[in-house]
């Protein structure tokens, strides 16, 4: 055999051995999952379904981002603890609150509706702090219509796009936060450490926000109020 023969068998191959490593990484689960774009959390995205307490929508949606987002919501962050629609707390059913000892029965009716009133944010102030709506618009996104850039500058950030209680000033007196606290940003909500989060967790999250539900809230003109229809 010349030594061309020999390079040109050798290079062939290395060409086969390419196609076949290609066509593994496409066939077995573990290069799908990261073809797929999961990174590597097919047992998070897994649970997330296997725990989402209602309905979701998948349409036009990226179903692993889904399960991911149910994951990161129900199981890590609890975010229907503080956005189950008030005025009380109604995250369970009757009958279905875990700190009574009873099997947890999530209340699909105010589920990330918003509305819990955490109280003053000044012993005796008139200004309360409002949990927000998270549920889709007719529009179909989330937090009664934010964008997806919306959403990641809300989080990284904890800047108020709603502008519900300004700074109180000498021309702004009522329904204002007196400083130190800032008005341009969210309070009680701890954006300040989910600001740390992945821009992948972030779009998870987004994603199955889009897919629940939607919860009308308050009656308009209030500014908590989501059009559903």
């Amino acid at each position: 055999m010349t030594l061309r023969q020999f390079l040109k068998t050798i290079g062939s191959c290395a060409a086969l051995a390419v196609v076949v490593l290609v066509g593994m990484s496409i066939t077995s689960p573990r290069g799908q999952a990261y073809g797929d774009n999961n990174g590597g959390k097919e047992s998070e995205i897994r649970q997330g379904f296997a725990i989402a307490p209602v309905p979701l929508n998948l349409d036009g949606k990226n179903r692993a981002l889904v399960g991911l987002g149910s994951y990161l919501v129900n199981a890590v962050a609890d975010c229907n603890g503080c956005h189950n629609a008030g005025p009380g707390n109604n995250q369970f059913l009757p009958g279905g609150n875990p700190y009574f000892g009873q099997p947890k029965m999530i209340n699909q009716a105010t589920y990330l509706g918003g509305g819990r009133d955490f109280g003053p944010v000044v012993p005796g102030g008139s200004v309360h702090i409002v949990s927000r709506n998270l549920t889709p618009d007719k529009t179909g996104l989330p937090e009664g219509g934010h964008t997806f850039s919306e959403f990641v500058q809300i989080m990284r950030t904890g800047v108020d796009l709603d502008h519900l209680h300004p700074t109180c000033s000498a021309t702004v007196t009522t329904n204002c936060l007196p400083p130190p606290f800032d008005g341009d940003l969210l309070q009680v909500m701890p954006w300040f450490a989910d600001q740390n989060m992945t821009d992948h967790d972030l779009r998870a999250i987004y994603e199955y926000l889009g897919a629940i539900p939607c919860i009308a809230g308050p009656p308009a003109p209030d500014p908590r109020h989501n059009d559903c229809q």
